[in-house]
């Protein structure tokens, strides 16, 4: 993979304007923040702040890409969907360490879109996410 700074632009904090790779892509759909209970058979929340659900979700996303033999080196995009700017903007400093804790020092394109609500309603963040496994 590469990442693509146009000449004279700063660095983004936290992300990259662009990345360029070539092998497998692996597509995971939008992920939130639950869990599958085996007692109940149920998804369910065990955090209902924004950085509980956001750790969750990462963690989710991880899961999904380690089944066809990927991790957070190989996430190329993510678009993120937030139902509360202001929560998502309050945290900016948990996220940073959720995501270095989890994620390490990949940063992929991304978006952030603020929603006035997910499928889920009781969603703080849902991440789809795009990875790229080299062919060799």
């Amino acid at each position: 993979m590469k990442t693509l700074l146009p000449e004279g632009w700063p660095r983004p904090s936290g992300y990259s304007n662009g990345i360029m790779a070539e092998g497998r892509m692996v597509f995971v759909a939008g992920q939130i923040g639950w869990i599958f209970d085996a007692q109940t058979g149920d998804m369910v929340f065990e955090a209902e702040d924004f950085l509980g659900q956001l750790r969750q979700t990462l963690e989710n996303t991880l899961a999904v890409l380690a089944e066809a033999g990927a991790g957070p080196e190989h996430i190329t995009r993510m678009t993120w969907y937030v139902t509360d700017r202001e929560e998502y903007l309050a945290n900016l400093s948990g996220m940073g360490a959720v995501w270095r804790e989890l994620m390490g020092k990949n940063y992929p394109a991304m978006a952030c879109v603020a929603v006035s609500g997910l499928m889920e309603p009781k969603a703080r963040v849902e991440i789809e996410t795009t990875a790229v496994l080299p062919t060799n």
